[in-house]
């Protein structure tokens, strides 16, 4: 048993689920010490599982910036000490690892990638990464209004996708219309329009020290939600995938954990690299149930810890996601909407 006070982000589990639930669920059972939720906003579903949390706290939306940010963690760790916080998605990694250094300071860790790779990898430069470095990859425009879309010469159909979240398959100009101004409108510009490549869509998610890997699981999505996000998958030992993995790994020069989303042609059979995540996936507690407990290694060397790359995991081994209600007391939600915190145990 560990005993580290670990606050996670990511906490929202709806039909586009953050990865943070999953992420607890891997360190729940490992952990003596706390495990702290850090939410956005009071109606994340994930918040009100007090099997799974000890404290919840929230924080400043990613677009308040990281002071705003900084200053609420000082506030959080007079009340409960924190040693490492999870980052747990695309929108609010800038800004921890521009407050790392700081967050040290206070005694906080973390294991996250640096802004030149967080860069790197974007959806935004996906394409130029995969040419220079030849991998495949879907012809792709970066777009900022509909006459564009029209212009884009890629011929429908099309995948939408916003920045940091949400894609959509669409098969006609009018559902591309519409898909861009729903990105649009949550999410901003620009829009990424990609070719849509007909196959099996797999995920790879891993974990690298200074270009080590310390651990890597290859799933293959068997359902999808309207935004694109696996509802169900099993995993799979396809070599030339984890291959490709390692290939992306070393060209990169990656640090942290990663989730590579990849499409095989069904009549090429070639590998299309969709998009390079720079956090863990929603689905890591797959990982972790088939042998490699990700999160716990993230946590480890955070904290400059000794731990030895897995080496293998069970295939075969399927998820299937389903909704649970969690029925609680009223003051649960208006401690949150009125100081900020619950306070479980």
């Amino acid at each position: 048993m560990l005993n580290y006070n670990i606050a996670v982000t990511g906490l929202n589990a709806t039909d586009n689920p953050a990865p943070g639930i999953p992420v607890i669920r891997s360190l729940r059972s490992l952990w003596s010490g706390k495990i702290i939720g850090l939410a956005y906003d009071a109606l994340d579903t994930g918040i009100y599982d007090n099997n799974l949390l000890d404290q919840v706290y929230l924080i400043p939306y990613p677009t308040d910036g990281e002071e705003s940010l900084l200053q609420r963690i000082k506030e959080i760790i007079k009340k409960t000490p924190i040693d490492v916080i999870i980052p747990t998605l695309d929108s609010e990694l800038l800004n921890f690892i521009h407050l790392q250094p700081e967050l040290e300071k206070l005694g906080i860790k973390m294991f996250l990638p640096t802004e030149t790779l967080l860069a790197l990898r974007s959806k935004i430069h996906l394409q130029e990464f995969c040419l220079k470095n030849g991998f495949n990859a879907p012809k792709t425009k970066i777009i900022n209004d509909l006459g564009e879309l029209k212009n884009s010469k890629l011929k429908i159909p099309l995948v939408i996708k916003g920045i940091f979240y949400e894609a959509y398959p669409v098969f006609s100009q009018e559902e591309a219309q519409v898909a861009f101004q729903k990105i649009k409108v949550k999410w901003g510009l620009p829009i990424i329009v990609q070719e849509y490549i007909l196959g099996e869509e797999y995920d790879v998610v891993a974990l690298v020290n200074n270009g080590e890997c310390m651990g890597k699981v290859a799933m293959r999505k068997l359902a999808l939600t309207e935004k694109g996000k696996a509802w169900a998958g099993i995993t799979v030992k396809d070599q030339n995938l984890l291959e490709l993995t390692e290939e992306v790994i070393k060209k990169l020069k990656w640090n942290g954990p990663m989730e590579l989303e990849v499409m095989k042609d069904t009549v090429k059979k070639k590998y299309y690299i969709l998009e390079i995540n720079p956090r863990t996936p929603s689905w890591i507690y797959l990982a972790t149930a088939a042998g490699q407990n990700l999160p716990l290694a993230i946590v480890k060397l955070a904290l400059n810890k000794a731990f030895f790359p897995y080496n293998d995991y069970q295939s075969g081994l399927t998820f299937v996601r389903h909704a649970v209600d969690l029925v609680c007391p009223i003051n649960y939600l208006e401690n949150l909407t009125t100081q900020g915190e619950l306070i479980f145990k």
